[in-house]
Parts: C-alpha cells; sequence; structure tokens
C-alpha cells in the first residue's frame, strides 16, 4: 500500500514506538497525526510531517475529533495503535490484593483504548476510495510478548496485551469487506523511555537473557516492520512476535 499524500494516525506517537512510528510514516510521505496526551507532547521532538494532536484514547469524543481531523487532510489509510502503560503488581502481594481500580486502568488505555482508535479509524478508512486491489488501509495494534509469557506482576498488563492479540482475528475478518487489513506487532524488550531509569547493569542483565541478538530492540525496528506490514499486502490477522527469539521466564 502507498503511502504518499494519504494520512496516519499514531497512538503514543510523542514518544517510544509510537515516534519512531512516526517519522518512519512521514519519511514515506505520510501526513502523521501522534495522539498522545497533552504532558507527553510538550516533551516531544517535532518532527517534519508530524502533527501532534492532544488526544485520550480512553475518551471517544477525543478520539473522534482526532481522526476526523486526520481524515480531512488526506484519505487516512494507516492506523498504528501504540498507546499504552506497563505497571506490575500481584495478583496478591505484601499489601494484599491486586488494585482493582489498577487493574481496569491498564484494560482500560490498553485495550479498550486500542479498540476505540480501530473502530473509530475504521469507519473513516473504509469511507475512502479504495486502490486497484480494494485496499483502502491497514491498522496495526501493538500486544507484547508478555500475551504469551506473562511474568509475576504482569497479570493486569498480560491481559491487556492477551485481549488485543485476541483482537487482531475478528478485527481483520470483520473489516475485510471494507478492504482494511488488521495486523498486530508483539514486541519484546525494546528501548523505550519506560527502561530509561533503570541502570545500564539491569539494562545488560534483559539484554543476556534474548538469544539472537542478544541486546535490547530499537524503537525504529518496530517502525521498521510496521513499514513492511503495511507494504505487504497479504499479511493480514496476524500477530508478529518481535523478540529476538526471547521467551520469558516466570520472573
Amino acid at each position: 500500500m502507498q503511502l504518499d499524500n494519504t494520512a496516519a494516525i499514531v497512538t503514543g506517537g510523542a514518544s517510544g514506538l509510537g515516534a519512531a512510528t512516526s517519522a518512519a510514516l512521514a519519511a514515506k510521505g505520510a501526513t502523521v497525526f501522534a495522539l498522545d496526551l497533552p504532558g507527553s507532547i510538550e516533551k516531544a521532538a517535532q518532527v517534519a510531517g508530524v502533527v501532534y494532536v492532544a488526544t485520550d484514547v480512553t475518551n471517544g469524543d477525543d478520539v473522534r475529533a482526532a481522526v476526523a481531523t486526520a481524515a480531512e487532510a488526506a484519505p487516512l489509510r494507516t492506523v498504528v495503535n501504540c498507546a499504552g502503560i506497563g505497571p506490575s503488581m500481584r495478583i496478591l502481594g505484601r499489601k494484599g490484593v491486586h488494585d482493582l481500580d489498577a487493574f481496569a486502568k491498564v484494560i482500560q488505555i490498553n485495550l479498550i483504548g486500542t479498540f476505540n482508535v480501530l473502530a473509530v479509524a475504521s469507519e473513516a478508512i473504509a469511507a475512502t476510495q479504495a486502490d486497484e486491489n480494494g485496499q483502502r488501509g491497514v491498522i496495526i495494534n501493538t500486544a507484547s510478548i508478555a500475551a504469551y509469557d506473562g511474568q509475576v506482576g504482569q497479570a493486569a498488563y498480560a491481559s491487556s496485551k492477551g485481549g488485543i492479540v485476541g483482537l487482531t482475528l475478528p478485527a481483520a475478518r470483520d473489516l475485510a469487506q471494507y478492504g482494511i487489513r488488521v495486523c498486530t506487532i508483539a514486541p519484546g524488550i525494546v528501548e523505550t523511555p519506560m527502561l530509561a531509569t533503570v541502570s545500564d547493569e539491569f539494562r545488560a542483565g534483559l539484554a543476556a537473557g534474548i538469544p539472537f541478538p542478544q541486546r535490547l530492540a530499537r524503537p525504529d525496528e518496530y517502525a521498521q516492520l510496521a513499514l513492511a506490514i503495511i507494504d505487504h499486502d497479504y499479511l493480514n490477522g496476524e500477530t508478529i512476535r518481535m523478540d529476538g527469539a526471547l521467551r520469558m521466564a516466570p520472573r
């Protein structure tokens, strides 16, 4: 699918995976609308071709307004959902039972936020003119290898990401009649701002457990895979692990 003179939406677009993907899409000729919270946008490095839109993905009105803004600029063809959080808490820990509100918040942002954007954006994509192959667009969601190998303390996070994996195939089937493909990337351990506060020693320990390449993944490698999915018209309904063959231990 061609990206020139089209619009793209990237959630969580102000940092990490989203920022790298926004830059990569803009470099391919798309006008990118990077959706993120106001505080994150204030800290974002400005990139040519990227428009930053303050958006809470859990807020339906915010999402509808952001999608409308993107769709008015150019035919909306691409959506990459990167917004998410990853707190850790055991189901039963020293302080008692897992905070139920905290569990719900992770599900609300990671899973329901992803669905909000996917659903609203799919309507705008479906309204565009199909290309010669009947294709109108691509939606890429972000899961995690925690969806398969959730560790101690990751009940909420793994549940939210497992939900995204489970959403992938039915979403692809639902949207097939409109010429919209849906795929998911499940990254392993990526060098993102969430890891910026840990020590080099801890980071090296994480890298040592990865079979090959024995290092943390880079956000630009996620962006590279997103571009490959967009370019490959026969990839649909698939979740692709990007993890260096890592299988997470219990802790």
